[in-house]
């Protein structure tokens, strides 16, 4: 394994703590085997623009005199090498923006989280600071047999919401009446809340 094989193999493991200097130096590692690339490439254009398959041999089978060999011999080589390095830099470089990016969505995420959390302890502390809901009326008589009876109430319960209104908008019992009124013959038409009970 060549030294440079050893410290890409390093940088993999270390990939767990992949920073944006790590893939800009992958990147400046990429563009400087492309470069040593198209190098070899020009030395084999210069050699009668001979390619990577052409063969060093004529039609006789004696080595091609109208070419230096070693020269082609040893361009097609350091391509061949160096194109692995470049497949090896780029799967370097696909694993390091992944992580990257995966780290960016976590800690996105994890914002997000703390965000929420906070909101939620705000609005919890602004609830405690108000305090329980205030009622605004209190049973005192129940009629057997009617929708209040069959609903439940109790003789002293406290009304803190019904319908529309509450502590905020009431005036006075023509209120309810009035609610009472637009939900007749709605099935589930009115909502009353008393001290933790719904109805």
């Amino acid at each position: 394994m060549s030294d440079e094989e050893a410290r890409q193999g390093g940088c993999s493991s270390q990939a767990g703590g992949v920073t944006v200097s790590d893939v800009q130096e992958l990147m400046r590692r990429k563009e400087e085997i492309e470069a040593q690339i198209k190098a070899n490439y020009d030395v084999l254009e210069s050699q009668k623009g001979i390619g990577m398959n052409e063969p060093l041999v004529d039609c006789e089978g004696y080595p091609r005199s109208d070419v230096d060999l070693y020269q082609v011999r040893t361009a097609r080589h350091n391509i061949i090498c160096l194109q692995n390095d470049h497949k090896a830099v780029m799967k370097q470089v696909e694993e390091a923006l992944h992580q990257l990016h995966a780290r960016d969505k976590e800690k996105q995420a994890r914002d997000m989280a703390e965000a929420h959390k906070e909101a939620m302890n705000r609005k919890l502390g602004q609830s405690e600071s108000q305090g329980p809901p205030q009622a605004f009326a209190k049973v005192n008589s129940i009629s057997p047999g009617s929708p209040a009876s069959i609903a439940g109430l109790q003789v002293d319960d406290e009304i803190v919401e019904f319908g529309s209104v509450n502590t905020q908008n009431f005036q006075s019992l023509h209120n309810i009446g009035s609610v009472v009124q637009h939900s007749e013959g709605i099935v589930g038409g009115g909502t009353c809340v008393f001290r933790g009970r719904w109805y």
